[in-house]
């Protein structure tokens, strides 16, 4: 059985970009057994996890879904039909597409304003577009559906502790500051004060390991969903007839599985940290972050693009946590515009990291002190093309 844990994300890790660019937009969830030791540490260490950088916050209210036992199928590599009917009873496609517009469920009144900031159209220029209901109106809505809402995707992960030999006195420290998670994660503070540990009780925690399994999602953005949203329910004000209709046809909006992956259950690093809890939440955010990489290995088109920062040298955010080894192959995208303002990606050069340049951004890698780890960016060196400018975009290839 299902149970909802509600938690309004915060955005409690801000990011700046120096260079704006379209990314993806991401939901990630957790399947939390309640009956597993650890499952309030975890609970409370996801919470406070900040989402892949290179991807929009697309998060819903929902974060958690507790279960009463292990979930049924977690290790079979098909879909979870219980984690698809889930999402597809409880309308998440449809909560997805509202968020895109930013739609008031009280009254029906929708907004572009988020589709506008996140596919970097001039502001003055998208609205007076949009207002003409023009050929060319009808072309930007389209390429950001193409490019925007089409690229949204959900992260089903359920999380466990892959090794019991940390001890119950600490497990129930653990356990003990996890009421509190929400004060927690809505203040932007820390765990507070957990008591000190023996050098032996933290020697024991250091053997921690967790097993992630992850199931990824797209929403159905096609032709259909567009024009039944447009048509029938978008209203740039207040309108209660169409407010009413979209109730009625929540389950016309879907998700595709795409598939899943799991993570290794590897041992991390905690070297410099004494906090407990940071160690549960370095372990997790490791291992969702490599089920991130391996997924957008497997597939294309869940592949981040992220900009050149400087050429030259050709820097990029990017780095381990992204899965950059020196075997490595990015190409290099020249953004394109026609004039009704539509986009497309132009290959212009391909480029590798210089394996001694590759940036450890993984999560609390500089409190292991880990070489690289303060680099701040990668340095890549051209394959082949021609010149190469800021602003350009990279995605890895297969090569």
């Amino acid at each position: 059985m299902f149970l909802l844990f509600l938690f309004l994300s915060h955005g409690i890790y801000a990011q700046t970009e120096e260079i704006p660019y379209r990314r993806s937009s991401l939901y990630s969830i957790l399947v939390n057994n309640t009956a597993s030791e650890y499952s309030e540490v975890i609970k409370a260490a996801f919470l406070t996890m900040p989402l892949p950088e290179k991807y929009n916050d697309h998060d819903l209210s929902v974060k958690v879904i507790d279960t009463d036992g292990t979930p049924f199928g977690i290790r079979e590599d098909k879909e979870n039909r219980r984690f698809t009917n889930f999402l597809k009873k409880n309308h998440v496609a449809s909560r997805l597409v509202s968020k895109w517009f930013l739609r008031n469920p009280e009254t029906g009144e929708c907004s572009l304003q988020q589709i506008q900031e996140r596919g970097l159209y001039n502001a003055s220029t998208f609205e007076r577009e949009m207002a003409q209901r023009s050929a060319r109106s009808e072309a930007l809505l389209m390429d950001a559906g193409e490019d925007l809402i089409g690229n949204t995707y959900v992260l089903v992960n359920s999380i466990e502790s892959a090794d019991k030999s940390a001890g119950a006195k600490i497990a129930g420290a653990l356990l003990g500051i996890a009421g509190a998670v929400t004060s927690i994660a809505t203040s932007n503070s820390g765990f507070g004060n957990l008591g000190k540990f023996s050098a032996d009780e933290l020697e024991k925690f250091q053997k921690f390991k967790v097993r992630i399994n992850t199931f990824l999602y797209q929403l159905v953005w096609d032709d259909e969903a567009a024009g039944l949203f447009y048509k029938e329910v978008y209203s740039d004000k207040p309108d209660v007839e169409k407010q009413k209709y979209f109730e009625e046809i929540r389950d016309k909006f879907q998700l595709k599985y795409i598939g899943k992956v799991e993570s290794k259950a590897g041992k991390t690093d905690f070297s410099g940290l004494q906090d407990p809890m940071d160690m549960v939440r370095k372990a997790c955010k490791r291992a969702l972050d490599e089920n991130v990489v391996d997924l957008a290995h497997r597939f294309e088109f869940f592949r981040p693009k992220m900009p050149l920062l400087s050429t030259p040298p050709l820097k990029a955010d990017i780095g381990l946590k992204e899965g950059l080894t020196p075997q490595s192959r990015y190409e290099v995208l020249e953004v394109v515009t026609d004039e009704n303002g539509r986009r497309s990606y132009k290959r212009v050069g391909v480029v590798r990291p210089k394996a001694d340049a590759i940036w450890d951004n993984r999560y609390m890698s500089v409190e292991e002190n880990a070489a690289n780890a303060t680099l701040g960016a990668t340095t890549f060196e051209k394959v082949r093309g021609g010149d190469f400018f800021p602003g350009m975009l990279i995605r890895e290839i297969n090569e």
